[in-house]
This record gives C-alpha cells, sequence and structure tokens, in this order.
C-alpha cells in the first residue's frame, strides 16, 4: 500500500467513525441567525405559509366588510335623515263628514306629517252657498296647543288654527273640522277648500292645499 492510499483509508475510517451533534447544531444556527437579525437593517417580511395568508386575508377581508356596512349604514341613515330634514312630508285630504244632513254640515280636514312640526297653519274655507254659519269647531290635538279664529272673508267662512309658539306637533295623522248651519237641502261643497302650512323642528317648511268633492247630504 502506498502512502497516498493509506492516506485515504485513514480519511474514511475517520469520517465513518464521526457522529455530529445534531442539537449543538441547531443551537449554533439559532444564535447565528439572532446575532443577523440584529445587525441587519429592517428587511420586508418573510411570507408565511399559503394557508395563513388565505386566513390573514379572509380576517382582513371580514373586518372591511363589516366596517363597509357600518359605513353603508351610516350614509344611509344620514341620506334619510336629510331627506325627511329637507322638507316635511306633508299630506292633506278633505272630505265631507257622513254625519252631516240637510241643515248642518261638518267638514274634515286630515293632515298626515312625517315629522314632528314647530309650526303649523291649517285653514279652511267653506264657501257661502247660502245660510252658512259657524256651529263650532274642534281638533284631536290638544286645544290649549292652537290659536283658533272663525270669520267671513271674501264669500267664504274661514276657520283658521294656528299651532301655538313653543309647543309640538307629533308625527302622525291630525284632524282639524268645522262646523256649520246650512240652507235646506243638500249643499255643493265643490268650492270649499283647504291650506296647510308646515314648518318642521329644523325650520324646513311645506304646505298642502286642496278641495272637497261636491256632495249633497
Amino acid at each position: 500500500m502506498t502512502n497516498e492510499d493509506e492516506l485515504r483509508a485513514r480519511l474514511r475510517e475517520a469520517a465513518e467513525a464521526h457522529r455530529p451533534d445534531r442539537a449543538r447544531m441547531l443551537a449554533r444556527v439559532e444564535r447565528g441567525m439572532a446575532a443577523d437579525a440584529l445587525a441587519a437593517p429592517a428587511r420586508p417580511l418573510r411570507p408565511v405559509p399559503w394557508l395563513r395568508v388565505a386566513g390573514a386575508a379572509v380576517a382582513v377581508a371580514g373586518i372591511f366588510a363589516a366596517g363597509g356596512y357600518a359605513v353603508t349604514a351610516l350614509s344611509d341613515q344620514s341620506r334619510s335623515v336629510s331627506a325627511a330634514g329637507a322638507e316635511p312630508r306633508l299630506r292633506a285630504e278633505g272630505v265631507i263628514d257622513p254625519g252631516s244632513n240637510r241643515y248642518w254640515a261638518q267638514s274634515d280636514l286630515t293632515v298626515t306629517t312625517s315629522t314632528p312640526l314647530s309650526g303649523l297653519v291649517v285653514e279652511l274655507r267653506v264657501a257661502q252657498t247660502g245660510g252658512v254659519a259657524s256651529t263650532g269647531n274642534w281638533r284631536s290635538l290638544p286645544a290649549e296647543d292652537f290659536t283658533v279664529s272663525v270669520r267671513e272673508d271674501g264669500g267664504a267662512l274661514v276657520y283658521r288654527w294656528t299651532l301655538t309658539a313653543g309647543r309640538t306637533v307629533p308625527a302622525g295623522r291630525h284632524v282639524f273640522a268645522g262646523q256649520y248651519n246650512h240652507a235646506e237641502g243638500g249643499r255643493e261643497a265643490g268650492s270649499d277648500t283647504y291650506t296647510v302650512t308646515a314648518t318642521d323642528t329644523s325650520g324646513h317648511r311645506a304646505s298642502a292645499r286642496g278641495g272637497f268633492a261636491p256632495t249633497t247630504p
């Protein structure tokens, strides 16, 4: 055996006899990584496994979805409030009360508001068709909340209800009625009219006007 062959044989024996210390190697690797992390400048985060990325995306999507829903709901609510606040939704309908007869009648005016009102004026004009004279009036709202006047004006008997300053009309349906005698027989109400002017608690105004269908009780 030559010197070269003998050297190779000894190296092979030494390699086969070597058993690496796994724990010591891992410890050295960890210490090296920690030292690199402290010494190296900040770098972008390493990609995480696919499942973790997917989970994070779902979680973030859920957060934005919930946040978006809240913002949308708030925006919708703001638009609704603005629409209602821009002008109170006001409706009015006038009818001759079915209890009217050949000598006496009652004109009913139903006012519907979508918002509370800080100002309200309701005017009912009953055309003078002969013998028309007031016998009273009423409203479904508290009597002390209104100032009422009844007068003759321009060939009509005029009832006027004015909301007292500082009082509020709640949202909903409210009835105003004028009562009067008239000449014997059926009375035509086609010339009777009404006007309603309202102001909501934000200062926005709305109005409604109309008439009554001809009737012959």
